[in-house]
């Protein structure tokens, strides 16, 4: 771990603070004197609120992190150390000397690491893939080969990075060639379970399917992305916003080719010239706490946005985590080639 890369100056930027970030390793940004004096912190949950508030990429630093950062001093044992952290459901913590310099980082993860996580990954992988055509006609959309492997192995892959093993794929159309691939996991260091649907479900209503109790949040997904989201992160923001569901988000820019007229009655007030629309689309990854699925109805068919608006009807708190990092839906046949062309760069 170097987590003097993640140190950065109060004069910097937003940008700045997410390559610090992406940098180190503890998914922190330490904003220091140049004495390395603890002035605040930014963690990746900070920028993303950030970006929902509407900040850019070049604004200071000091107008999104938080000055006044739990810490603990230098020389506190390990086991005070984990105590404070549960306590006040920290994953990372700055340790200061006697003068507030910043001298090390504790990492919870890595004070009470098990070599895998608990949490079990459901990845939707039963659709048609029409769009796809004549392509799907023999092969499920998420066995397609990108980059040389099964779309759906690159998930499984991505999820294995950060210590999921325990796995299950809702399977329907050609559901053979998926479970004749990956079998049991054993093969690929994991444990798959199967969720067969024998009709169409919806993301949530297949969820419905799972017989096993779950203990620990889970994450949901389309069995058709390829993305690069940091799923600690994503972990780390559910339980941040005590959520009981997160829906993964992603930004849609949408330039107007016109002159929007602005009136007030039949008054001409003004012209936006070729304004760009802003808005947040389900990016198709989610993290559901177990109780959720005592609200799924069994055998009934349910969207994914369904369930979040019946919990929201029902008072439950629900967040959306925006995804920053690089996301691909692959639903039409430009999407596959420009996928291929774009696996070389993020994925080896």
């Amino acid at each position: 771990m170097n987590w003097k890369k993640a140190l950065i100056s109060p004069h910097d930027t937003i940008k700045n603070a997410l390559e610090a970030i992406g940098n180190s390793s503890i998914q922190l940004a330490i904003i220091v004197d140049d004495q390395e004096r603890l002035l605040g912190i930014v963690t990746d949950g900070d920028i993303r609120r950030a970006f929902l508030d509407g900040k850019v990429l070049d604004e200071k630093i000091g107008s999104v992190m938080n000055t006044n950062p739990r810490t603990i001093d230098k020389g506190v044992k390990k086991s005070d150390a984990i105590q404070m952290m549960r306590e006040y459901r920290l994953f990372q913590i700055p340790v200061l000397d006697k003068n507030r310099k910043v001298v090390d980082v504790l990492l919870l993860d890595e004070l009470i690491r098990p070599s895998k996580k608990n949490n079990a990954v459901v990845i939707m992988a039963g659709g048609l893939g029409q769009r796809l055509r004549p392509m799907t006609e023999n092969c499920p959309k998420p066995m397609l080969q990108v980059g040389g492997k099964p779309i759906l192995e690159t998930i499984i892959m991505q999820f294995k990075k950060f210590g999921f093993h325990k796995f299950y794929i809702s399977v329907n159309y050609l559901s053979e060639v998926i479970t004749d691939y990956f079998g049991d996991g054993k093969n690929f260091d994991c444990e798959i379970t199967y969720i067969f649907e024998k009709e169409k479900m919806g993301t949530a209503g297949a969820l419905g399917l799972i017989k096993e109790k779950f203990e620990d949040p889970f994450f949901v997904m389309n069995g058709d992305l390829l993305t690069k989201v940091n799923f600690d992160q994503f972990l780390e923001f559910h339980f941040e916003k005590n959520a009981v569901a997160t829906m993964g988000v992603r930004d849609y820019d949408f330039q107007i080719p016109y002159g929007v007229v602005n009136v007030k009655g039949h008054q001409f007030v003004g012209v936006d010239e070729k304004p760009i629309e802003r808005y947040f689309v389900n990016a198709g990854i989610y993290l559901l706490d177990p109780s959720v699925l005592s609200v799924i109805e069994p055998e009934k068919p349910l969207g994914m946005t369904e369930l979040f608006e019946l919990l929201n009807k029902k008072g439950e708190n629900s967040s959306v985590f925006p995804i920053r990092e690089f996301w691909m839906d692959i639903g039409r046949p430009s999407d596959f080639k420009k996928a291929n062309k774009e696996y070389e760069r993020f994925f080896k």
